[in-house]
């Protein structure tokens, strides 16, 4: 007796062939990636006996060779060498193309490259399809495997060609956004073109802020001096005068992070719901605080290097060896004079800044995704809000008790202007003021109310129809 075993059943199936056209950087990485999720890759190249190394387990053959096995070909060569791709239509019936492509800037052709390609195999091969997509990826990022999450865009108008792409997007671990037909192609091409645009506002915010103080401080200690008291102090400017710009940025971008949310508060209690939307330039605001607390946090780090360098510096040391030989020469000794006031001033204002520099810091580590994502929102709210308003007070007291005493002397104010000590505690006093009103009892429960849905004119019958829904 015989038995027949189907051997077919217990094999799996064989994995699925992509073709790569273009052996660059992109297109290795690429295919390295694709390997270790377990497709099958097959290079397409114009030398493929010359075309350096492949990752290991990759083939390679001419181009009209490997497009006739795969059903995915991923174009990875500037536009410049489209040229190729025309003459090989019969080898690309029924493929979907996924360009990959940048330009160098923006406006460079006329069209997008997605489209270009669209309007030639229109003509050519009617049933190829083009989807534009995964030109946000670099070598780099595809080679050491940060693609977790990592949002990629495609547009294309076959939708079972973006199906595709999709399907395979994901099994790379990215996460893919349909941008609609090819008409956005040019608006996916120009995505790799922008230099941090996240980053545009709070850059711009810090430099202004950064120029403002360090003019301001520069007329008051440097030109003031030379002025009035004939004195030549330029060689503060390096390490003195940076000192105070860093601390004075620190603290107001900081305040910056936090008072949008005030005003949004204070805006939505007015109108009475939460449904209406802010002003563009609130939005704005709020969308770019994380940025303008990690700026803030590079402020707080210069701060503290500056701090520690003054010991060091040329002219404390001279003061410091003059003082000693002085007293050598004369055979006498200063006499020490304890003031407990300024002691605990200068405890106090080292404690404050101490505190106020760990919890800046924890605020950046937590704003991290990697950190951030392993919280839970009750615990990512508390340290950013809750922790984040307890750094701004701590940093604000840090900057009272500098300048505590400088409020009423005239001296202080060198050609009729306040210190630059007094000028960044308006923005933070401000914020701590408004959050202190937003936490009141009589404030704080209604605000709760407008955001937990409740509208001041919603007519009571609706009220109840809502309530009636969230039972």
């Amino acid at each position: 007796m015989t038995v027949e075993i189907d051997i077919s059943k217990n094999m799996s199936p064989e994995p699925e062939l992509m073709c790569i056209f273009g052996t660059g950087d992109l297109g290795r990485s690429l295919g390295l990636r694709l390997l270790q999720c377990g497709y099958r890759v097959l290079y397409g190249s114009r030398t493929p006996h010359s075309c350096g190394p492949l990752p290991q387990g990759a083939q390679v053959m001419t181009h009209e060779e490997s497009a006739r096995s795969a059903k995915l070909i991923f174009i990875c060569v500037h536009r410049e060498h489209y040229e190729f791709l025309e003459k090989m239509a019969p080898q690309l019936e029924r493929k979907v193309l996924v360009d990959l492509s940048n330009n160098l800037k923006k406006d460079m052709y006329m069209e997008a490259n997605a489209v270009y390609l669209q309007s030639v195999f229109s003509r050519l091969v009617p049933k190829a399809a083009v989807v534009k997509g995964l030109n946000t990826l670099s070598a780099w990022a595809l080679q050491n495997g940060l693609l977790a999450g990592r949002q990629v865009y495609l547009c294309g108008n076959n939708e079972e060609a973006k199906r595709d792409v999709a399907e395979m997007a994901t099994k790379l671990g990215l996460t893919v956004v349909d941008k609609g037909s090819l008409s956005a192609a040019k608006e996916v091409e120009d995505f790799p073109l922008q230099l941090f645009p996240e980053w545009r506002m709070p850059l711009y915010v810090a430099v202004g802020l950064s120029a403002f103080f360090f003019l301001y401080l520069l007329i008051r200690d440097i030109i003031y001096a030379y002025v009035e008291n004939d004195e030549d102090i330029s060689y503060r400017i390096m390490i003195s005068l940076a000192n105070k710009v860093s601390p004075i940025m620190s603290l107001i971008m900081l305040a910056l992070c936090y008072l949008p949310g005030a005003i949004a508060g204070f805006l939505q209690l007015y109108r009475g719901t939460k449904y209406r939307r802010f002003p563009n330039w609130l939005d704005r605001w709020m969308l770019c605080r994380k940025q303008m607390g990690l700026l803030a946090l590079g402020f707080a780090f210069l701060h503290v290097i500056y701090t520690l360098l003054i010991p060091v510096r040329y002219p404390n040391r001279h003061k410091v060896i003059s003082s000693v030989v002085n007293e050598m020469k004369n055979n006498n000794t200063t006499p020490f004079y304890f003031d407990n006031t300024k002691a605990w001033g200068a405890d106090s204002l080292f404690a404050l800044g101490i505190l106020g520099f760990f919890l800046f810091v924890l605020l950046g580590l937590t704003s991290l995704p990697s950190v951030g994502g392993t919280l839970s929102w009750r615990e990512f709210s508390f340290v950013q809000s809750t922790l984040g308003h307890l750094t701004l007070f701590l940093c604000t007291a840090h900057c009272y008790i500098y300048a505590w005493n400088k409020f009423l002397r005239t001296s202080t104010y060198k050609w009729y202007t306040p210190p630059g000590s007094m000028l960044c505690l308006i923005v933070p006093s401000v914020t701590l003021v408004l959050k202190l009103i937003l936490v009141l009892p009589c404030v704080n429960r209604p605000l709760m109310r407008i955001r937990q849905g409740w509208e001041r004119n919603r007519p009571k019958d609706e009220m109840g129809e809502l309530k009636a829904t969230n039972m």
